[in-house]
């Protein structure tokens, strides 16, 4: 205890007297942890993103008009059983029919056309939203086989836009994939760039005192008394850098809220922000932690050789 007691105590004093040394390793710490904050939050808004597309990506399916309603809410159910599908929508062919009439209500030709027919010629509508843009080949594969698609041996479903949707689709499943994949490769570059960028710091802050560690080693102190008061320091900064990037997305979501919640259809990141700050507090303190002990730790195992 006495041991631990005067490694804090080397810590602290070495960390506020060496002031210019340690302000400079906590400004590129927190530099450090506003990054990995910064990639957080662009991952949300990317995944925000992909999410709103997906959900505007769905497959309809036609009726014919002599298609039972009872049949179809079957094929409903059947659909919502399904793993790959995230929700359906029901739409009767009156409905259809009204929609129909509502979008053409200033042409006066389709509409005397609808009227001079006996009944309604539009038939229901399902449509069915995967959850993933990758599922929506399986639900049409499904569509194509099911027992339920035929009544009295006849055909209920006039047609299945999926296959017109098709190439759009494609696209979008491989633009999800690549943004996820580019987006993991991107954090991993800037996390690595920033973690030899906060090791380089303090490996220069712990050279101007290799001296110092010389002269313990000599005079016989050990390698964990002689590393200990650096650990110290680089938790020090770390917990000091982690106060300040926290403080700082404070006022920085605040201010990117408006913007982010009119361009990403809801995303606040401002009360994405509020509504996880235990979480970032974990991510952003256990970073900066990690980070000052990691980099001390390996900053003056050189300087322990004698």
């Amino acid at each position: 205890m006495a041991s631990i007691k005067r490694i804090l105590r080397a810590g602290f004093l070495a960390f506020w007297r060496n002031s210019v040394v340690s302000v400079s390793s906590v400004f590129v710490m927190t530099i450090t942890l506003a990054v990995i904050g910064s990639i957080i939050f662009t991952q949300v808004t990317l995944q925000t993103t992909l999410a709103q597309i997906s959900d505007k990506v769905d497959v309809n399916v036609y009726f014919v008009t002599t298609a039972e309603e009872g049949d179809i809410l079957a094929l409903k159910t059947a659909l919502e059983g399904l793993p790959e599908v995230a929700g359906t929508q029901y739409v009767s062919k009156d409905t259809v029919y009204e929609d129909f009439r509502t979008r053409h209500e200033n042409d006066s030709l389709t509409l005397q056309a609808l009227d001079e027919l006996e009944e309604n010629p539009l038939g229901a509508i399902l449509n069915i939203r995967a959850k993933e843009t990758s599922q929506y080949a399986s639900i049409a594969k499904f569509l194509e086989t099911s027992d339920i698609l035929k009544k009295n041996e006849k055909p209920i479903i006039d047609k299945i836009n999926y296959y017109q949707n098709k190439v759009a689709i494609d696209k979008l499943t491989a633009i999800i994939v690549s943004s996820e994949k580019i987006g993991l490769f991107i954090t991993a570059v800037l996390v690595i760039l920033s973690i030899l960028i906060t090791f380089n710091t303090i490996r220069l802050a712990i050279f101007t005192s290799k001296d110092e560690i010389a002269v313990m080693r000599l005079v016989g102190a050990s390698s964990a008394f002689s590393r200990g008061p650096f650990i110290v320091q680089g938790i020090m900064a770390g917990l000091s850098s982690g106060v300040i990037a926290l403080a700082l997305f404070y006022p920085i979501t605040y201010w990117l809220a408006p913007f982010t919640t009119d361009f990403f259809s809801g995303l606040n990141l401002f009360d994405y922000y509020v509504d996880h700050f235990p979480q970032f507090f974990l991510i952003i303190m256990g970073s900066g932690i990690a980070l000052g002990m990691i980099s001390s730790i390996l900053a003056v195992r050189k300087y322990l050789k004698v």
